[in-house]
């Protein structure tokens, strides 16, 4: 039994792959015809996720803290707060920049027409930046663990660990209790990790099948552009980042980080990824704990990177498919504005519609064109998320080689 686990996890990332494709065509052939399959991955699919969610908070504020009392110093863990934040919004200004030019460009939605369907948008709270910064320090830190309100998470981590640090002896009881907290979280991650090809399967599975094949493919070219937009900014800023600022092989970073990037794709949340993203940095890359503990959580919160080039691929194609005419101006304010709401979006399945609503308005779209747009959000989501989620492992390994943490 013991040689199969071996086994198994080296032969992980083969697993989620294998488990993710059976979805896509279970989705595609079967769930329609069969309904107890599309329950059961329902039911399945829910498990895993809740599995993954139950210890994402606790582990995340549990790592940080130890984060922080291992470095020691309040200076160094605001140089990696400071070099991840300037990592991250400038890969996110390269990436609206990205999403602008491209559909311009080609001229994408040129000639596309669709049904434009009213729809009930339920979309998730979007905070403005004044708004976020003004609810940094939670009033109620339980309310924000209960919540999700990871920024107020990362806050109460950071005050708990600098007074830690303070107090020095006198704290030593709790810091013992919090870190036999996060290896009890990191215990049950690692057992829930093994289940990962079967969630990825049950979740893929009502994602495609809700779908269908008549909106993939009547949407095809245009998905297709945006994944090769998608990938081709990942490969080429953040393997060129990786290379070149990181001094790490992009073939060695990019077979590292498999099996967070295809949980990504498949459950559509950098929040729920946070622990297999740690691990493959930590255990693959070699990136220290401390980096990681900060820069993993606070990337998944503000590295929106990819929502930031479907927010501006999106706009272009609906305003070119519309008729209307988006200025050179208005692209910079769209580029501005959707830089900012990146840092709003919640990083869980649906967080980017509340921000296409904003930039949609602001070009002055049709309502109508936010029924077109959710029927293909999860779509754009998932490699989205994928994204995002290696841009903030690249960012990792970045500051690993940046960072002086002596």
């Amino acid at each position: 039994m013991k040689n199969f686990y071996q086994w198994y996890r080296k032969h992980i990332t083969g697993a989620i792959f294998t488990g993710l494709i059976l979805g896509i065509l279970t989705g595609l052939f079967l769930a329609g015809r069969f309904e107890i399959i599309l329950t059961t991955t329902s039911v399945l699919g829910s498990i895993y996720m809740n599995a993954l969610n139950m210890m994402i908070f606790p582990m995340v504020f549990c790592s940080i803290v130890m984060g922080i009392t291992g470095i020691g110093s309040a200076k160094t863990t605001g140089k990696i707060t400071g070099a991840a934040m300037l990592f991250f919004l400038a890969t996110t200004v390269i990436a609206s920049f990205v999403g602008l030019v491209i559909p311009r460009l080609i001229h994408l939605g040129k000639g596309v027409s669709f049904e434009m369907a009213t729809s009930d948008i339920q979309a998730t709270k979007m905070n403005s930046i004044l708004d976020t910064v003004k609810e940094l320090i939670p009033s109620n830190p339980v309310a924000a663990f209960a919540e999700g309100n990871m920024l107020q998470v990362l806050m109460f981590a950071l005050i708990v660990g600098f007074t830690l640090i303070a107090i020095g002896e006198k704290g030593e009881p709790l810091l013992k209790v919090i870190d036999s907290c996060n290896e009890v979280c990191l215990k049950v991650i690692s057992t829930v990790m093994y289940f990962t090809p079967i969630g990825v399967f049950c979740t893929i599975v009502p994602v495609v099948e809700a779908n269908g094949t008549s909106t993939i493919v009547s949407l095809a070219t245009q998905l297709i552009i945006l994944y090769v937009a998608f990938y081709g900014f990942a490969f080429i800023v953040y393997g060129g980042a990786v290379k070149f600022l990181g001094k790490t092989s992009p073939f060695k970073f990019f077979r590292a980080i498999m099996p967070a990037a295809l949980n990504a794709f498949g459950t559509c949340s950098s929040s729920a990824t946070i622990p297999i993203s740690k691990s493959c940095v930590e255990n693959e890359l070699g990136v220290s704990n401390q980096i990681s503990s900060i820069a993993i959580p606070l990337g998944a919160t503000v590295n929106m990177d990819a929502v930031s080039i479907v927010m501006s691929f999106m706009i272009m194609f609906f305003a070119n498919a519309c008729g209307v005419n988006v200025s050179v101006s208005m692209m910079i304010i769209i580029l501005l504005a959707n830089v900012l709401l990146s840092v709003g979006t919640p990083g869980i399945p649906g967080g980017a519609i509340a921000s296409f609503a904003a930039l949609a308005t602001m070009a002055g779209l049709p309502a109508g064109v936010m029924g077109v747009y959710i029927s293909i959000n999860t779509l754009c989501d998932m490699g989205a998320t994928c994204v995002n989620v290696i841009g903030d492992m690249a960012g990792c390994v970045v500051l690993q080689e940046k960072i002086d943490l002596e």
